[in-house]
């Protein structure tokens, strides 16, 4: 039985919940996780290089290593990230922070651009990842895009696998990137504004580390996401046009035939950015198990009274009943 979020009438409104999500406040403060952990080039084959921040229990018994994966334009330090890192490592589990591609200070690591269908070099940084934990269960949680590698990660089980990975939980993973991308144009203009600043913002980065390769000036002027997404494909050559790029990274439907892992996908029905029928039109496995809140934003599910989230008590919920300690 999952316990239900009802956040205070005054907090119910998703734009409020997605943007209390992502405020400062939460991660403000230093916390032990933070202060001791250990910057780390984690390999993902092919010579590249993802770059992680490793926290481990000084003194308690670790219950388990959990790898978070930030969204689209965040990183490991996003505040979502680093608030749930706090909360965990507060509860004996040990913490790898990971920036995907270009995201965070990594830009300089990788020559070629970031995409949302790197799935390979992925899951060969989280299996790498994997192996600090010994023997002690590994866990992997995902927030949005970051969920939908989370998702990717535990569907390649089937093929390649990470032996100790015991649960994979996504926070209002991004099932469908195309619909996403309207949906951050078309919604309120802040959330174009967030992630269109951040995304030129990378572009410039990569330009001037790889200025004999990059030249964005034609495209860094485009006001909306889903026209730089078009504008940015001949970068992108495997790709014929952005639909068939999208397609690589959408989870629809029947998608979830081959887990072989147990894997939780928290949702809520009043999400501006995910539409929360492509959760709930899922096919139904025994290893796929959908918690769906009326209220929650998209990565918010925050209350005020008192100021906490509730995702995070549940995923300390999910682990705990996968942990022996």
């Amino acid at each position: 039985m999952h316990n239900k979020f009802i956040p205070h009438p005054c907090a119910r409104n998703p734009h409020l919940q997605t943007i209390l999500g992502s405020l400062k406040i939460r991660s403000s403060h230093h916390h032990q996780s933070l202060n001791s952990s250990k910057e780390m080039t984690i390999e993902g084959g092919h010579g590249v290089r993802l770059l992680g921040y490793h926290s481990s229990q000084p003194s308690k018994i670790s219950r388990g290593l959990v790898t978070l994966i930030h969204g689209w334009e965040g990183s490991a330090d996003s505040t979502y990230v680093v608030s749930t890192a706090k909360y965990l490592y507060n509860n004996c589990f040990d913490i790898f922070r990971l920036n995907l591609r270009d995201h965070g200070n990594s830009h300089h690591l990788n020559e070629g651009l970031f995409h949302g269908a790197l799935i390979e070099e992925t899951f060969n940084a989280v299996r790498n990842i994997s192996r600090l934990s010994a023997d002690l269960p590994y866990f992997i949680i995902g927030f949005s895009l970051g969920g939908n590698f989370a998702l990717r990660i535990a569907l390649k089980q089937s093929l390649s696998r990470i032996p100790n990975l015991a649960h994979v939980i996504a926070i209002s993973p991004a099932l469908d990137p195309y619909k996403a991308t309207l949906a951050i144009d078309e919604s309120l203009p802040i959330y174009r504004f967030y992630f269109l600043s951040k995304w030129k913002n990378s572009l410039r980065k990569k330009q001037a580390l790889f200025p004999g390769r990059y030249n964005f000036k034609d495209i860094i002027g485009l006001k909306t996401c889903m026209s730089l997404t078009e504008a940015i494909m001949p970068y992108h050559p495997d790709f014929g046009d952005y639909r068939e790029y999208f397609h690589h990274y959408t989870l629809r439907d029947d998608a979830f035939n081959d887990l072989t892992l147990p894997v939780t996908i928290i949702a809520s029905e009043d999400d501006p950015i995910v539409p929360v029928h492509d959760i709930s039109g899922l096919k139904e496995h025994h290893h796929l198990h959908r918690v769906i809140q009326a209220y929650g934003g998209h990565c918010g599910f925050i209350d005020f009274f008192p100021f906490r989230c509730w995702y995070e008590r549940e995923i300390e919920r999910i682990l705990c009943q996968r942990s022996c300690v």
